[in-house]
């Protein structure tokens, strides 16, 4: 047999497996980068147990219009820029692996305010390494990542997954370990539009 280069989207699919095993997984990602955005409040939107929906916001820092694009490009990160930050790591990612990943199994939506700019922007992708230009959205500062249809291009991921309430169950695992280990942080999460858990940053609870 011939060996040839796999083709990007392809290679992105196959790598995408590594990040992203279920719902949950993604949800883990959004999470982590949310809280090395900055962010003091996140909120999570599920539906279906996530095959429908998954949506993170924080109010973090934000990403800047002109890197909203390399968000979602492979080993593209903020958190390392040279051999000597593998020593010194204080983020919880650093590989730039889970956004590309993510989008490379759904149809997911960007929206991002940068704190210091003006007006916040988004980015739509469906499963492709091509992205249109950023468009002008009204967003609050910090960021927004809405992932659509889980797995919509790969249908035999899809028959791994459990019913929806297993995988909300490991969802809500998930949230409630990553809450445990930042009581600074508040989180609110809703499954099919009901609230599940609303937590409350600690020095809210103590004004």
């Amino acid at each position: 047999m011939t060996i040839r280069q796999l083709p990007p989207h392809l290679i992105n699919q196959i790598a995408a497996g590594e990040v992203v095993e279920r719902p949950a997984s993604v949800i883990k990602e959004l999470v982590e980068n949310a809280l090395d955005a900055g962010a003091s409040h996140i909120e999570i939107d599920v539906e279906q147990g996530g095959l429908k929906r998954l949506r993170v916001r924080d109010n973090g820092c934000g990403i800047p219009k002109n890197e909203l694009a390399l968000a979602l490009s492979r080993h593209a990160t903020s958190k390392i820029t040279c051999l000597d930050d593998l020593e010194n790591i204080r983020s919880l990612g650093f590989r730039g692996e889970a956004l590309p990943s993510i989008a490379s199994v759904s149809r997911l939506t960007l929206r991002s305010h940068h704190q210091e700019a003006e007006q916040g922007w988004q980015l739509q992708g469906d499963g492709h390494d091509v992205f249109n230009d950023p468009e002008p959205t009204a967003h609050a500062v910090g960021t927004t990542i809405d992932v659509v249809d889980l797995f919509f291009n790969i249908p035999a991921r899809r028959k791994f997954l459990k019913t929806d309430t297993t995988e909300f169950r490991h969802i809500e695992d998930i949230v409630k370990k990553l809450a445990l280990s930042r009581f600074d942080i508040g989180f609110s999460l809703t499954h099919n539009q009901k609230s599940v858990l609303k937590l409350r940053p600690i020095d809210e609870q103590n004004s």
